[in-house]
């Protein structure tokens, strides 16, 4: 089994356990997930079974969208529900306070996540010395936040928001931002992610749903394509006079291939012949170089090539 399953991840639950239950699932070995999510947060966790996980460098995951609960009152040590509180406060701010200290954390700003975060610093993530009781201060990290776009309230001066934003971006600590930039200490009392690059919600699977499919012996059936996820890298379709080359995984000449001709240098795309995926190559000089070869199942050469 090569492909991608689109994960709706259940509170409560790490994401290596996602990743153990769908290889006892598939029967793989090769599992991995694209992008942590917390144990306590909900949403889609992309899972690459098989040779898909060769194609990890160049999956688009810079954008994300996180529906998220910031409730003011209280700051804990972990700038969400599961932690320690800090520090108290009753000047709950007002809807226009929190949106005018939203706009202030939009765009590329300064960013200090919590000591309890998989920051990794020589090497152990922040949150194991943390948890030895070692006093941990996370260095400032530069972050895109594209939007922050408030709805409802919810009870226990709460406010539900939607972040749009890139890689690396610690939701937890934007609401410890809305806390501070309003006078009021605030955590993450909820997390969703909604998105994470193409991957959605409404085509997540549960892992339910998941096992029901194993169970039936269809599983494989639902696993989204290996270049399905890489959709915006530059597509060749190197003609069949190189095919030979490409089953060899030699370097490709540019000037034989017309669509290659105007890449510029280190260019990554997506190699295709006759219609079947083949995997990913960059331009150097006058080649188009593998840098990560993955041949399609026999069966699909074998339908075209009748």
């Amino acid at each position: 089994m090569n492909g991608f399953l689109n994960i709706l991840k259940p509170p409560g639950m790490t994401s290596a356990a996602v990743v153990a239950v769908v290889k006892r699932l598939t029967g793989e070995k090769r599992v991995g997930h694209a992008g942590t999510l917390d144990p306590e947060a909900a949403g889609v966790l992309p899972v690459m079974i098989g040779r898909a996980a060769r194609l990890f460098d160049y999956l688009v995951d810079k954008e994300k969208a996180y529906v998220a609960e910031a409730a003011f009152g209280y700051a804990t040590d972990t700038q969400d529900a599961t932690g320690r509180v800090i520090e108290t406060g009753t000047a709950y701010p007002t809807r226009e306070q929190v949106r005018a200290a939203a706009d202030q954390l939009t765009g590329d700003i300064l960013q200090r996540p919590s000591m309890y975060s998989a920051i990794k610093q020589d090497g152990t993530p922040m949150y194991e010395r943390a948890r030895r009781g070692e006093t941990v201060e996370v260095p400032l990290r530069q972050v895109h936040v594209a939007s922050i776009t408030l709805h409802d309230e919810t009870p226990n001066h709460g406010l539900l928001m939607t972040v749009r934003c890139g890689r690396g971006t610690y939701i937890r600590s934007i609401c410890d931002d809305l806390g501070k930039l309003t006078g009021c200490p605030a955590h993450m009392r909820f997390l969703l992610r909604a998105q994470s690059g193409v991957f959605t919600l409404d085509t997540a699977m549960t892992l339910e749903e998941a096992a029901q499919y194993s169970a039936a012996g269809a599983l494989a059936e639902h696993l989204l394509p290996l270049d399905w996820p890489i959709q915006h890298i530059c597509r060749v379709d190197v003609p069949g006079f190189l095919e030979k080359q490409v089953v060899n995984g030699v370097k490709l000449p540019v000037k034989r291939i017309a669509a290659a001709r105007e890449l510029p240098e280190g260019q990554a795309v997506r190699i295709y012949l006759n219609q079947a995926f083949w995997g990913m190559a960059a331009r150097e000089g006058d080649v188009l170089a593998w840098k990560c070869q993955i041949p399609p199942e026999r069966s699909n050469i074998d339908e075209n090539h009748p």
